[in-house]
């Protein structure tokens, strides 16, 4: 795949890929580009059709809820945001979300 941008998101505290999480994937100019939901594997694809700064924000906190992890309403981990560049539209930017209802790492992968 060239060019645009993919996620991974998985549930490290039960070792599963985080299906149906909810992500929102914003463009530069602040429109939405994705309202979506993982796939059964975890995954989601946008096309970033613009340098500039993205913006992804995952639910993680509904996610959890609705698979009956128990979370405290707020969770402590409710919406989290993650902005990022792209530079290059050539370019493919991959994502892996790792994530707990404690914690979470977010990164630019190699994919």
């Amino acid at each position: 795949m060239s060019g645009g941008i993919s996620l991974h998101v998985f549930d490290v505290s039960r070792g599963v890929p985080a299906d149906g999480l909810r992500v929102e994937i914003k463009g530069p100019d602040g429109a939405t580009l994705l309202d979506a939901r993982t796939t059964p594997q975890g995954t989601l694809d946008c096309l970033s059709p613009a340098t500039g700064t993205y913006e992804a924000i995952f639910h993680i906190g509904d996610w959890f809820r609705a698979r009956g992890v128990k979370v405290p309403s707020p969770a402590f981990l409710e919406v989290v945001p993650f902005r990022f560049g792209i530079a290059d539209t050539a370019q493919h930017y991959h994502l892996p979300l790792k994530m707990t209802p404690w914690g979470f790492s977010l990164f630019r992968g190699g994919a």
